[in-house]
C-alpha cells in the first residue's frame, strides 16, 4: 500500500475573524458559523443558547492507502463456467454501498511496522501478545522443495519491504486492523493539535479510539476543543459528533472485495448514464491475461500468476510476470478504482464465514455471513466497565434473550442463519462430513501459484480462521460515511429549490 502524503500533510487552521473560528474542513472547531435549528428555531453553536454544537462537515477524509471505490449494484458469484462444479458461488444480483479499499495489499514493512508497535507497547508485561501476532514464516517449508531462503528472508530482508506479507491468519489480519485505526486516528488528534506524541505507551496506557471516546483514556492533551456548554468546564475532548475522527479499518466483505475487484465502473462508457456496456471475467476488460492494448506494454502479463504446469514466471530473457512467488504490491496494472492485484499475487482474507451454499434468503443489500452481534459490557449503573489490561473497552456477545422483542434479528451469532444445512442434505458436522464450520473464513482472488481461473473475482474458497498459508495475504477497508459520489456530491438528486 502506498502512504497517501495528502493525509499526512498538515491542514491549515483558519484564524479567528469578528464572526468567530470558521469551519475547517475535516475539524470544524467550536465557534463555528452562526446556524439556527429549522425545527425549533433555537441557535446553534451558541453558549447564550444552550451550546449546542452541529458541525460543519465537507466529507469524509481518505484515510492513509485508501481508494474511494463507488458503489452501486452488479451479479456477483461465477458468471463463467464453472469449471471446478462447486456451484458455491450462484450468481445473484446485489448493491454494495460506497466505501474505502487499500490501494494494495499490506506489505512486510507494514506488518513490521505493527509488530514493532506491540513489543514496545505490550512486551515487557504482556509478550503473549507479541507473539500471537507474528506472521508463521514456516508456510514457506514443502517437503518436496528447497524453499528455507524465503522462511529466512521474505518476511524480514529489505529486500522484500513492500512485498505483501503472508503467514497472516484471518484473526492477525483483524488484530492488525483495529491496530491500524486507532494510530490513524491518534495521528489525526496529534495533527490537529489536541494531543502531543507520546512514543511511551505502555499497557493499557495506549491510545484506543473508543476508550478515548468513553473518556477511559486522557493521553498528553496539548489543547482540548472549546465547550460552549455554559455549564461546562470550557474545553472537552473530541467526540464523534466533531467529524475528525475516521471509522474503523477493517476487512473488506466478500460483496465488496468482489465488487471492487470487477471495477464495472470502467465499462460505464457514458458519465452519468445508468449503463455497464459488458460484464467482465478478470478485473480488467478482455478474455486475455496480456495487456492488448498497443504500445510498449502490450502483450505483457496484467497479472502474477501461475501460467501453467512448471511455469510460474516464464522463460529467461523474457520473464512473462517476472516474478517466481509474490512481487512488490504496487505491481502490475491497477484496475478502474486505482486498486493493485486484485487478481494475483496473492489471495486475500474477507470477513465473511465461508458456506458452499448461496442462500437466496442473503440481503440484497451489502450482503455479509458472519454477523457476531455485540454490546459494550456494563457495570450495576449502566456505564462501560474499565478497559481491559490492553486498553481496550471490553464486550460481549448479545444474548437470544435480550434479542426475543428485536424485529431485525433474533440471535447474536448469525454464522449460522439460513446456512441452508436444515433444508438441503448439507449438515456441517466438522471433521466428519465436512471441512466448513463457523471458523472457516472466505478466501478471493488467485495468488502467485494459482492458475487464471483463480484469478476471476467471482471465485472463492476458504479456509480456517487461524491457518495460514504462502499464497495468502490481505488488505483494509473502511466505510464510506455520508455521499455515495464522494465529497464533491450531495447524497440524493436535488433539483431546483430542493433542500439542503
Amino acid at each position: 500500500m502506498f502512504v497517501n502524503t495528502k493525509f499526512f500533510a498538515m491542514k491549515k487552521i483558519l484564524k479567528f475573524s469578528v464572526i468567530g473560528l470558521l469551519a475547517a474542513a475535516i475539524l470544524p472547531m467550536a465557534g463555528c458559523k452562526k446556524e439556527k435549528s429549522s425545527l425549533t428555531g433555537w441557535e446553534y453553536n451558541n453558549s447564550d443558547w444552550g451550546g449546542f454544537e452541529v458541525k460543519a462537515y465537507e466529507g469524509q477524509e481518505t484515510g492513509p492507502g485508501l481508494v474511494l471505490v463507488e458503489g452501486g449494484t452488479f451479479t456477483m458469484g461465477v458468471t463463467e463456467q464453472d469449471i471446478t462444479f462447486d456451484y458455491n458461488a450462484v450468481p445473484r444480483r446485489i448493491t454494495v454501498p460506497s466505501f474505502y479499499m487499500d490501494e494494495t495489499e499490506v506489505a512486510n514493512v507494514h506488518y513490521r511496522e505493527y509488530l514493532y508497535w506491540i513489543r514496545r507497547t505490550f512486551g515487557a508485561d504482556f509478550p503473549e501478545v507479541f507473539k500471537r501476532a507474528l506472521p508463521d514464516t514456516l508456510v514457506w517449508r514443502d517437503e518436496l522443495a528447497y524453499n528455507e531462503p524465503y522462511v529466512q528472508y521474505y518476511f524480514r530482508h529489505p529486500a522484500y519491504n513492500y512485498y505483501p506479507v503472508v503467514g497472516v491468519n484471518w484473526l492477525q489480519a483483524t488484530d492488525f486492523c483495529k491496530w491500524r485505526t486507532d494510530r490513524v486516528n491518534e495521528m489525526i488528534l496529534i495533527r490537529e493539535g489536541i494531543l502531543e506524541i507520546n512514543p511511551n505507551q505502555v499497557n493499557e496506557d495506549n491510545f484506543n479510539t473508543e476508550s478515548y471516546l468513553l473518556g477511559q483514556y486522557e493521553g498528553m492533551v496539548r489543547k482540548n476543543l472549546k465547550d460552549l456548554n455554559p455549564t461546562g468546564t470550557g474545553e472537552r475532548r473530541v467526540r464523534m459528533e466533531d467529524g475528525i475522527l475516521l471509522p474503523d479499518y477493517r476487512l473488506p466483505t466478500e460483496a465488496e472485495w468482489e465488487y471492487a475487484a470487477l471495477s464495472l465502473i470502467g465499462n460505464n462508457q457514458f458519465k452519468g448514464e445508468e449503463l455497464v456496456s459488458d460484464r467482465r471475467i478478470f478485473p480488467w476488460n478482455g478474455h486475455s491475461m496480456r495487456n492488448p492494448m498497443h504500445g510498449t506494454w502490450q502483450g505483457d502479463f496484467l497479472a502474477n500468476y501461475k501460467r501453467g504446469r512448471g511455469d510460474y514466471m516464464g522463460v529467461a530473457g523474457g520473464l512473462n510476470d517476472n516474478a517466481n512467488i509474490t512481487a512488490p504490491v504496487g505491481s502490475y496494472m491497477p484496475n478502474d478504482y486505482g486498486l493493485f492485484n486484485m487478481g494475483g499475487n496473492v489471495s486475500e482474507w474477507v470477513m465473511d464465514v465461508y458456506r458452499p451454499m448461496t442462500s437466496e434468503d442473503m440481503n440484497d443489500l451489502n450482503p455479509h455471513r458472519g454477523n457476531l452481534f455485540q454490546t459494550k459490557k456494563l457495570d450495576e449503573d449502566g456505564i462501560p466497565v474499565e478497559k481491559d489490561s490492553l486498553g481496550r473497552i471490553v464486550y460481549r456477545d448479545v444474548t437470544q434473550e435480550e434479542s426475543v422483542n428485536r424485529r431485525n434479528y433474533k440471535r447474536g451469532d448469525n454464522k449460522n442463519y439460513l446456512d441452508g444445512d436444515e433444508t438441503s442434505l448439507v449438515t456441517y458436522n466438522y471433521g466428519v462430513t465436512t471441512l466448513v464450520n463457523n471458523k472457516a473464513r472466505v478466501l478471493k482472488g488467485g495468488s502467485w501459484a494459482d492458475l487464471a481461473y483463480y484469478v476471476s473475482p467471482g471465485n472463492r474458497r476458504y479456509l480456517d480462521e487461524d491457518q495460514a498459508t504462502a499464497m495468502l495475504g490481505f488488505r483494509c477497508a473502511m466505510i464510506r460515511i455520508g455521499s455515495p459520489a464522494g465529497n464533491n456530491f450531495k447524497g440524493g438528486n436535488h433539483f431546483k429549490n430542493s433542500k439542503k
